[in-house]
């Protein structure tokens, strides 16, 4: 017999438990259950189960890949591995709510965009916490979650569309710029409370960055302009998407109460 107080019961690849002897089982406060497979090591992403509340974390970090492959030097956030994971968290009856944790310098504006109107369209409860940093398309990504939280030490630029590689200096290039930044700002001001003229005057800022345009805010400013809902860590983040879940579920009882009512009528006559 171990001496030890907990003992694992099952180990895989996919999943470790590690359950109390029942003499010291708390029924309050139950073992937190946690999903360990490929995608913990590959895509930093993990499942916990504790109190009733099922949430998967998922990170954003690095430079968001797009259509090319980067150098393996960078750490990058790739697109693939991401549209299919918020796919499964929506239709995934398991899952109670999604948890996203962003430091990324920003990457491919069509790969971000992707994956912010991926998030806004999900009916799952989400909440995303900006830490380090959110930059460039990292801000539509960090303001598609239902409620956005910002570490107090963490920044977020916001600056104009730019292109890599060969570009012809023709006026169809310069208007395609434009309609490229005009989808960017539609989407973060449909999804904050930033107005579009604040945030295009944020981007073309000439005057705070020394070898480029644009702005840095930190945390409390950003919550200030109206980008993120509030300045906060960890436990603030975890506990509005308790709070979120849970008057989705309250939500869900009360429908399945009012929807069982006439039926019971029926039967009675």
């Amino acid at each position: 017999m171990s001496s030890k107080k907990n003992k694992i019961i099952s180990y895989n690849n996919d999943y470790d438990e590690v359950v109390p002897d029942a003499a010291t089982f708390n029924h309050e406060n139950p073992p937190v259950k946690e999903t360990h497979g490929d995608s913990f090591f590959d895509m930093g992403t993990v499942i916990s189960d504790c109190n009733g509340y099922t949430v998967q974390c998922m990170t954003i970090i690095g430079q968001i890949e797009g259509h090319y492959i980067l150098s393996p030097q960078n750490k990058t956030t790739k697109y693939e591995h991401i549209i299919p994971m918020l796919v499964a968290v929506e239709q995934s009856e398991a899952i109670d709510g999604l948890l996203v944790i962003l430091n990324t310098v920003g990457g491919d504006v069509e790969a971000g965009l992707a994956i912010a109107e991926l998030m806004a369209g999900m009916k799952k409860p989400i909440v995303s916490l900006v830490l380090g940093g959110g930059h460039s398309i990292g801000v539509p990504i960090a303001v598609a979650a239902k409620k956005s939280f910002i570490a107090r030490s963490a920044t977020m630029t916001i600056h104009p569309v730019r292109m890599n590689g060969l570009m012809f200096g023709v006026p169809q290039a310069f208007d395609y710029f434009q309609r490229m930044q005009q989808r960017i700002t539609d989407f973060v001001t449909g999804n904050s409370s930033i107005s579009a003229e604040r945030y295009n005057e944020l981007a073309i800022n000439t005057s705070e960055l020394v070898m480029d345009i644009g702005t840095i805010l930190d945390g409390e400013d950003a919550v200030e302009e109206g980008l993120i809902d509030s300045v906060g860590n960890l436990s603030d983040a975890v506990g509005a998407l308790y709070e979120m879940i849970e008057k989705e579920k309250s939500a869900k009882k009360k429908k399945s109460k009012s929807t069982a009512k006439p039926a019971k009528k029926q039967s009675e006559k």
